[in-house]
């Protein structure tokens, strides 16, 4: 049962890490180049909703994957890949700070209406820029946990042909 539990927990985890990938991905390969016609009549329709959608989604998603990330963490602690929910809790709690720091402000100031064409431009272009950033870090946890399920794969495969 305790095995079992273990699976569900790492999967879920696995889930998560594979939803803030796929967010950021597609944030970067189909809003980022639309980003450059978005001017201050359009950008309020086109950003603010769905950012705001996605700021409360990813919040209760992040607080769960640390708590699975931390189960994983005891389940782990004495094997060799203790590393993994290590990489995930320090990239979720870098990308929150960092979300926290310099991206809710970007939010808060579109969501306010910026009315200044150069303005609008300088903060979607950092806003870009550091989710950039935030992508890089997602794809390290999705990466991490991805080489934890195929080495665990991997294994029990060597062990049943072992048999």
């Amino acid at each position: 049962m305790k095995l079992k539990l273990l699976t569900l927990n790492h999967s879920l985890l696995f889930l998560c890490t594979s939803i803030y990938l796929g967010t950021g991905w597609s944030l970067v390969l189909f809003s980022f180049p639309v980003a450059p016609s978005l001017t201050t009549d359009n950008y309020y329709m086109q950003f603010v909703p769905q950012v705001t959608a996605a700021t409360k989604f990813l919040t209760w998603l992040t607080l769960l994957m640390i708590a699975l990330a931390i189960v994983m963490l005891i389940a782990e602690w004495r094997t060799r890949f203790r590393w993994v929910p290590i990489v995930v809790l320090l990239g979720v709690l870098a990308a929150t700070g960092l979300t926290m720091k310099f991206l809710l402000p970007l939010n808060q100031e579109m969501a306010a209406r910026i009315t200044d064409p150069d303005r609008l431009g300088q903060v979607l272009t950092k806003w870009m820029s550091l989710n950039r950033v935030r992508v890089g870090m997602w794809t390290v946890q999705w990466l991490a946990m991805m080489v934890y399920f195929a080495v665990k794969t991997f294994q029990r495969e060597e062990l049943i042909r072992a048999r």
